[in-house]
């Protein structure tokens, strides 16, 4: 187990109070469940979170053992209790050091040293975290992640009883009954044999309604087609009567709104950070894509439907947010050049499906997105914003979260080059440039 630690953690991690604590002591402790905690001094909700999880914290491991000192627990003969075995270590994103001292003094867990900027920035990209406050659980043998949603742990299990949150199969979270906009109340079992689009929104939210028109669209085209397919929606308003209204614009299923802990359960199966999002499962209730939204936005007429993820994407106005998920291959191309942005995806597809299935079977994310730019809008706004030379072929990987950039200009890219490319990134060879 400390050895998965060290490679995710370093060395070493430090108390409140700054004391030093070696990583591979926490095998010794018989942690089994570490939690990693994102969040900054300068945000209100994670001093907020800080609090509520440190009363969580101090519950699950019993008062006398809430401080992670650099001997606790190790070398006792007992068996520490199963809730006892969670750690919890914070990732910051502070930029002051002193406002970091300040804001983790009072943890009563352990924290990353202030120093360890590139690690942080790399867990950050690994788990795809895409705001703060956040609180995701991983077994800390294997490294899988448990739970990616350990907000909602705490307000749904505060004393831990289900403790280690493991994920749930997907007819087991959904069992029980869905409603018709009409008032008919259906049973969970009907969805079998089914794909199903589990759709996280709300009606306070602009881009959700926006989003709802094209699904309601594209709903009626799959089923016309004769294509098994449902929708649950999940719904995150404000109150049962903004949900009845919009509801009422939805040829689909909802979870009922008065049902707060299966919908609260969905939201920690998937993770969900936020709204909207639409999840496609396939009939074993296995996830086919989390990036729902962007593909019924790219394909209106759902030739494609389920929507099995490409390894490499054209990169359009509906796909760009995916930029800010984590490190992104682009290939740049002169797409006045007929058929050049497809050469370009058949260049680059062999070595992003090689990547994506060594990941896969670690079940681990691809630590990259595959992306080819042609010339529009959109390129030309991501060079600026990037300030990339106007060169075409141009091949790059973007980190966003990092403000760093890797370029590789040559007059010809051929697939050796871009996959010494990669592989010199992944193994941290490559030299950045600010963004």
């Amino acid at each position: 187990m400390s050895g998965f630690l060290e490679e995710l953690l370093g060395e070493k991690l430090v108390t409140g109070g700054g004391e030093e604590v070696d990583v591979h002591s926490l095998g010794a402790r018989g942690i089994s469940l570490l939690g990693l905690y994102f969040g900054c001094s300068l945000s209100a909700p994670c001093a907020q979170l800080s609090a509520s999880l440190a009363a969580f914290y101090g519950r699950l491991r019993g008062d006398a053992a809430a401080g992670p000192g650099p001997g606790a627990g190790a070398g006792a003969a007992a068996e520490p209790e199963p809730r006892r075995r969670l750690e919890i270590v914070f990732v910051s994103s502070d930029q002051d050091q002193r406002q970091w001292q300040d804001f983790v003094r009072d943890m009563p867990w352990l924290a990353l040293p202030y120093k360890e900027k590139h690690r942080k920035l790399k867990l950050w990209n690994k788990y795809r975290i895409s705001n703060i406050p956040s609180l995701i659980f991983l077994d800390a043998t294997t490294g899988k992640v448990v739970c990616r949603n350990g907000l909602l742990v705490i307000r749904d299990d505060p004393e831990g009883l289900e403790f280690p949150w493991g994920p749930k199969p997907f007819r087991e979270v959904i069992a029980g009954p869905l409603l018709r906009n009409n008032g008919q109340s259906l049973e969970s079992s009907s969805l079998e044999g089914s794909h199903v689009g589990v759709y996280f929104s709300a009606h306070w939210c602009p881009p959700c309604r926006s989003l709802t028109r094209v699904l309601v669209e594209s709903y009626r085209k799959i089923k016309e087609a004769g294509q098994n397919f449902e929708i649950i929606f999940v719904s995150a308003d404000r109150s049962e009567e903004s949900f009845k209204q919009y509801f009422s614009e939805m040829p689909w299923l909802a979870i009922p709104y008065t049902d707060e802990a299966r919908r609260s359960r969905l939201n920690r199966l998937y993770g969900i950070q936020g709204i909207p999002t639409l999840i496609v499962l396939d009939p074993q209730g296995e996830v086919i894509t989390r990036q729902g939204r962007v593909e019924v936005l790219n394909d209106e007429d759902c030739r494609e439907f389920p929507w099995h993820p490409k390894p490499v994407l054209e990169l359009s106005d509906s796909n760009a947010a995916q930029l800010n998920e984590g490190p992104c291959l682009v290939l740049f191309v002169d797409s006045e050049d007929d058929g050049e942005s497809e050469a370009a995806k058949q260049l680059i597809q062999p070595i992003a499906e090689k990547i994506i299935a060594k990941y896969k079977a670690k079940e681990e994310e691809a630590p990259l997105l595959f992306f080819v730019a042609g010339e529009d809008d959109m390129t030309d706004s991501l060079r600026d914003y990037t300030n990339l030379p106007e060169a075409a072929p141009l091949l790059t990987i973007l980190d966003m979260s990092a403000r760093a950039k890797y370029v590789m200009d040559v007059e010809e890219i051929t697939p050796a080059i871009v996959e010494a490319f990669v592989n010199d990134f992944l193994a941290e060879k490559l030299k950045p440039e600010p963004i």
